[in-house]
């Protein structure tokens, strides 16, 4: 009985000091934040924190792992809706239409904030909260890394059999020699190691920890990026007809939005012109339609009085003029009208820009003309035109008109004429490209009916009564134009690639430690043992362990055992045991 209790516990004593051994062994693996528990109360077993310790408590959630990933999920999940519900910073109109036909949705989403998501109460407090929770996970982890590096690895355990992987063997070189050879082969393995009593302790892999932080540190310049990109950033639209030109100004752009610490006055100075617009389209097979050019060739001047230079600007491939990149968003045709009056007399001639709404560019708009006519009768009126436009005409006896094709090789112009007030003199915004008719009335044909016609260039359409005339000239092309700045772009990209580069290497590097340990036997033989153990499983460890024995084998070989006697017992390690051979853990050796 008394045999029995010592078996047990020796087997207590051998648990604990195996859990000993490693927790030694792998002290300051890692440089996450220890958890602290809370003491207790004795009385009731509750935690007796108080206000400062609920403090400290939650700032460790909020700095940890686990709630930094959360926080940044739910940063993704926030951004759906920006991309999904039209936002009032990148197009009101659009805006305006989602509430026009969604009635029942619209107070619920203002009261969300979903139609200004990123600027929201509850966007911006999960961008904060996780910026202050990164900062507050990096500041400690650096200070322990660094710590790290400038001490030491740790003494070798007292029993190095309990570690995942380990090798022994026995050699006639002196436990000097050999603990001499173990730091050259390990250094040259690019470890870092030093000499602690009988044994050598190494330890490599501290890029892991480094590409942690590295990760961590290029997420906040990330946020950075982004916020300093919302908030410095400025967007304006343009469209431009082939032979007009732009000026970085405020008064030239059709639409501009910017950040709210955005100055105007740090606009870019340039200016440029579209000399001509080149799109090329598949012509047959089932890719035909398929645009192969699509090019803006221009001519622009840095500065107010740069050299004139020549670009082409392309999709995904804009002009980059001191800091402001000028992209070609969009594409569409022109037709130029030269509208006469009734005693023929030109009123105007102008390039009308038409809003395409399908592949093969089929475009509509509205041709107005607000100045200079005057009726039969001699007076001011305007005239308004419903304009309907393809650019290869296709649908003659159908009933209808369409575009089969996006290039120019059949251009027909369907117009229909109203006369009267276009209301642009109550200084309501309007749409260029509708027609308001509430106040105008219908020109009439010989039948009573909508006066409309439709033409091919070099056409005209005869106005009822003599008031006139509207002449289909030709098709000139326009391109559309979105120029940004944004002031962040460069420092998101490069955090972006720091992020990606630091979660490789703290995926793929593995911190592990090595020990080699030389002393004298009892019969004289030096005995050398070897482990290794990582901060997670591997099956690389046990493979550079025997790599690393084969290197120090070569300067401390295996002794040569002695004859013996034929009921003798061979100790164990008299041959290199690879660590794939090594006892289970808890086996003697």
């Amino acid at each position: 009985m008394s045999n029995a209790n010592s078996t047990d516990e020796r087997e207590r004593a051998d648990e604990g000091e195996q859990g000993s051994a490693h927790g030694a062994a792998g002290d300051r693996l890692s440089t996450a934040p220890r958890e602290e528990r809370p003491e207790t109360d004795t009385g009731a077993g509750v935690p007796a924190m108080g206000v400062i310790g609920w403090a400290r408590w939650f700032w460790r959630q909020l700095t940890s792992m686990r709630v930094a990933l959360i926080l940044l999920f739910l940063l993704s999940l926030g951004a759906i809706p920006g991309s999904l519900i039209p936002q009032t910073s990148v197009d009101e109109v659009k805006v305006q239409a989602f509430k026009d036909q969604h009635a029942t949705l619209t107070p619920i989403y203002e009261k969300l904030q979903l139609f200004d998501v990123y600027s929201s109460v509850w966007f911006s407090a999960i961008y904060i909260l996780l910026f202050v929770s990164l900062i507050g996970c990096i500041v400690p982890r650096t200070g322990q890394f660094v710590g790290q590096l400038r001490s030491r690895p740790p003494g070798a355990p007292k029993r190095l059999t309990r570690l995942p992987a380990y090798t022994t063997w026995r050699t006639e070189a002196e436990p000097e020699e050999v603990r001499e050879a173990a730091l050259l082969v390990l250094r040259g393995r690019r470890f870092r190691s030093h000499e602690v009593g009988d044994a050598v302790a190494a330890e490599k892999g501290y890029l892991r920890e480094a590409g942690n932080l590295v990760f961590h540190l290029a997420l906040i310049v990330m946020l950075i990026a982004f916020a300093a990109g919302q908030l410095f950033k400025s967007e304006g639209g343009k469209l431009i007809v082939e032979g007009d030109g732009f000026s970085n100004t405020l008064t030239q752009y059709d639409d501009f939005r910017s950040g709210s610490l955005y100055d105007s006055d740090s606009l870019a100075p340039f200016s440029f012109v579209l000399d001509e617009f080149v799109g090329t389209y598949e012509e047959s097979g089932p890719q035909r339609g398929t645009p192969r050019t699509f090019e803006a060739r221009v001519t622009y001047t840095e500065g107010a009085e740069g050299p004139e230079r020549k670009a082409v600007i392309k999709v995904n491939e804009p002009l980059v003029v001191d800091g402001t990149k000028v992209y070609l968003i969009a594409h569409g045709y022109a037709p130029v009208v030269t509208v006469r009056d009734a005693k023929g007399e030109v009123v105007s001639r102008s390039a009308v820009p038409l809003l395409p709404i399908d592949n093969n560019i089929t475009s509509t708009g509205a041709i107005k003309v607000m100045d200079g006519y005057r009726d039969k009768t001699g007076e001011k009126t305007q005239l308004g035109f419903k304009a309907f436009f393809v650019p290869t005409f296709a649908g003659q006896g159908k009933g209808q008109m369409f575009s089969q094709f996006p290039g120019l090789q059949f251009p027909v112009l369907a117009l229909s004429a109203y006369h009267g007030s276009l209301g642009v003199d109550s200084g309501l915004a309007q749409n260029v490209y509708q027609l308001d008719t509430s106040k105008m009335k219908q020109f009439k044909d010989e039948d009573g009916e909508l006066l409309k016609k439709m033409l091919m260039p070099g056409e005209k359409l005869e106005l009822s009564d003599g008031a006139g005339s509207i002449t289909f000239e030709g098709v000139e092309e326009w391109a559309s134009f979105q120029i940004s700045q944004q002031p962040g772009n460069g420092w998101a990209l490069t955090g972006s690639v720091a992020a990606i580069a630091g979660l490789a290497g703290s995926l793929f590097i593995q911190r592990r430690r090595v020990w080699v340990r030389a002393v004298r036997g009892a019969d004289g033989v030096t005995v050398v043992e070897m482990a290794g153990l990582g901060r997670s499983e591997s099956a690389r460890l046990p493979e550079e362990l025997g790599d690393l024995a084969a290197a120090l084998i070569t300067t401390a070989p295996v002794a040569q055992e002695k004859p013996a006697a034929p009921d003798a017992t061979h100790e164990a390690g008299s041959r290199p045991v690879h660590p794939a051979e090594a006892p289970a853990e808890g086996a003697e050796k």
